[in-house]
């Protein structure tokens, strides 16, 4: 981890270079981070985040971050009324930013390999939120399920890069022919996030309106 993104973590205590003065790196929890602790222990302790570290929220400019846990180890409960739920449900009520945007790994919906991760079909529009970001599922997915953009961007790590077995209803733009990233780029009125590939062909785009 230290090896490619130690100049946007702060504290960094590795060897790859001197770290941040100021954190820029949120990750969220996923499978892999259980592989070896059922209780994710080395990664909670590598970062230091706000909150518990499991799930917690960050304000960058005009956006409103919340970051959870979607795994099943969760000791808050990954359902929609389960303790981190109500966590998030509560802090979405009381943002007056003009974005809103959750992210977590599992994927609610999906037409990839994993499909759908129906525990995490929380009512994120109803509570607030203004786009939902997720990752699992090796592919590029938007999805806009009752009146809310979804979006599944795992094509920025493992080679492997899965295919969309079940077209999930509300897909929109699929896409896994390469790896590539997503742009997030927001000021007071609008959000505009752009998914390019590896090879820099703007793929997708999705612009935002800020809450009223």
């Amino acid at each position: 981890m230290g090896q490619y993104y130690h100049a946007y973590i702060a504290p960094y205590r590795g060897h790859y270079g001197r770290g941040a003065d100021t954190n820029r790196f949120f990750p969220s929890l996923g499978n892999h981070d259980y592989h070896k602790s059922p209780t994710a222990d080395p990664y909670l302790a590598y970062f230091q985040l706000p909150g518990n570290g499991r799930y917690y929220d960050f304000v960058k400019g005009s956006v409103h971050f919340f970051v959870l846990n979607s795994d099943v180890h969760e000791p808050d409960g990954v359902t929609e009324h389960s303790k981190q739920a109500r966590w998030l449900k509560e802090k979405l009520k009381e943002s007056n930013d003009p974005f809103n945007v959750v992210y977590f790994h599992h994927a609610p919906y999906s037409s990839g390999h994993h499909g759908p991760t129906k525990r995490m079909q929380w009512p994120f529009r109803e509570w607030g939120a203004s786009v939902v970001l997720s990752g699992h599922d090796h592919t590029y997915e938007r999805l806009e399920v009752r009146g809310l953009p979804y979006i599944i961007n795992g094509l920025g790590g493992k080679n492997l890069r899965y295919g969309f077995p079940k077209i999930y209803p509300g897909s929109r733009v699929r896409f896994n022919k390469e790896h590539g990233a997503l742009l997030v780029e927001a000021n007071e009125i609008f959000m505009c996030l752009r998914f390019y590939s590896e090879d820099g062909d703007l793929i997708d785009t999705l612009k935002l309106q800020a809450r009223s």
